[in-house]
């Protein structure tokens, strides 16, 4: 099913951690919220608790986007349930909880058709959330509809190598343990995404010649939107999904 990220022909909107702009990132209401708007796709992010359990979440440590304080691995799962997810970004949003992946995973049973780009963060765990976080996703039958991201070259390259897995990068100057060569880190990569900083047409008609998908990261007003369409990007990862949203709605009435 992910190979419908192949048809250029249009662009694919996906809520980068959920609809982040509105709602705490990476809480089941930031992706419920999301698939309200009419997303394609969800991105989120994995992490590993002390007590060897796949979670989502962003940051190494839990400090930013909940009331505790620490690395996310010196929590039990137990401990992580007990921190407050939503409160950071308002009172409204107090009492929200970190999400297992196998949480997330059932929130997901109602939306079929959904894509998932799957974020294995750097981490001298990762190799155990990539296998922990992939069986899962087997167990659901969602891997037809996964991308696996990671910033770590190396990681990349093992869910390229030991699963055969579609993967996204980046530009080699984003990613640890690049791999540069005809064998390098490109040649295990699927598709490559680019923040609006870096993202220019120059770059994206250099890698779709070299046979990779060119998506961006994260598009959030509508000159952001038109000039991500028009650098020829056909996947948008947006904190704020309504601007590509409404484009591609209007694209669709013409």
């Amino acid at each position: 099913m992910i190979n419908r990220l192949t048809n250029t022909s249009s662009f694919i909107v996906a809520g980068h951690r959920g609809f982040k702009t509105c709602y705490p990132e990476n809480t089941l209401l930031a992706f419920r919220e999301a698939l309200d708007l009419g997303v394609a796709m969800l991105e989120f992010d994995l992490r590993m608790s002390k007590d060897n359990v796949v979670v989502v979440l962003h940051d190494e440590t839990v400090d930013r986007t909940t009331n505790g304080s620490g690395p996310v691995n010196s929590f039990t799962l137990a401990e992580l349930k007990q921190l407050d997810a939503g409160g950071w970004l308002g009172k409204e949003f107090q009492g929200l909880q970190i999400p297992t992946l196998e949480e997330l995973c059932e929130m997901l049973k109602d939306y079929p058709e959904l894509l998932l780009n799957v974020e294995i963060k750097p981490s001298q765990q990762a190799r155990e959330v990539a296998d922990q976080a992939i069986a899962l996703l087997k167990t659901y039958d969602y891997l037809s509809r996964c991308v696996f991201t990671c910033f770590d070259a190396a990681i990349l390259a093992y869910l390229h190598d030991e699963f055969q897995l579609r993967t996204q990068g980046f530009e080699g100057e984003m990613m640890s343990n690049f791999e540069a060569g005809e064998q390098g880190t490109y040649s295990k990569m699927w598709a490559i995404a680019f923040p609006m900083s870096k993202l220019t047409k120059e770059k994206v008609q250099t890698y779709q010649a070299q046979g990779l998908l060119a998506w961006c990261y994260c598009p959030d007003t509508e000159e952001q939107v038109a000039y991500a369409l028009e650098c020829g990007t056909t996947l948008l990862t947006s904190n704020d999904p309504r601007p590509a949203l409404n484009l591609l709605q209007h694209r669709v009435e013409l």
